[in-house]
């Protein structure tokens, strides 16, 4: 039995490659090969030549695109606004005032976290504060737990009000 073996070459030009298989680029980027199959899947990375027996071949533009997810992923964009980003640059377009736009929202949507992160600080500091004062015997059923209980509750113990 004989069998013919299809071999997708791969030369190093000047420290290039001129094509590598999905295995080489996983290696190459830090990423599972299914996470390249999704990419493809969804449009964001283009799909690949193809050698005589089906394998992908892949080039050093995959390298790139895959580093700019990764890059935009770590800034905080979506597939989806980076598939949007992706878009405009293969069609001609220069995407740098969507992708200022995109990370001026997210900048924001981050401050809003924060504050929101902050006002959660200052109740969670307060009710460990409140926690202090309470008698762990004053804890009533209907209460459950009296730091977390309204503060007219029956359960704080007399001559500490609650903070």
């Amino acid at each position: 039995m004989s069998a013919t073996l299809d071999l997708v070459p791969c030369y190093k030009v000047k420290g290039k490659v001129d094509s590598m298989l999905i295995g080489e680029l996983a290696q190459t980027v830090g990423l599972d090969s299914q996470t390249i199959r999704f990419y493809e899947r969804q449009g964001v990375l283009p799909e690949p030549q193809r050698s005589a027996n089906g394998y992908r071949v892949y080039d050093n533009t995959s390298i790139s695109r895959l580093r700019f997810i990764r890059s935009a992923q770590t800034a905080g964009l979506t597939l989806a606004q980076i598939t949007g980003v992706v878009d405009l640059r293969d069609h001609g377009q220069d995407p740098c005032t969507h992708v200022t736009n995109l990370l001026s929202t997210k900048l924001d949507a981050v401050r809003s976290r924060q504050a929101e992160l902050r006002v959660l600080e200052a109740e969670l500091e307060r009710l460990i504060e409140r926690g202090a004062h309470l008698d762990p015997a004053d804890c009533t059923d209907a209460d459950v737990c009296s730091i977390l209980a309204s503060p007219g509750s029956p359960g704080l113990r007399q001559g500490h009000p609650p903070q």
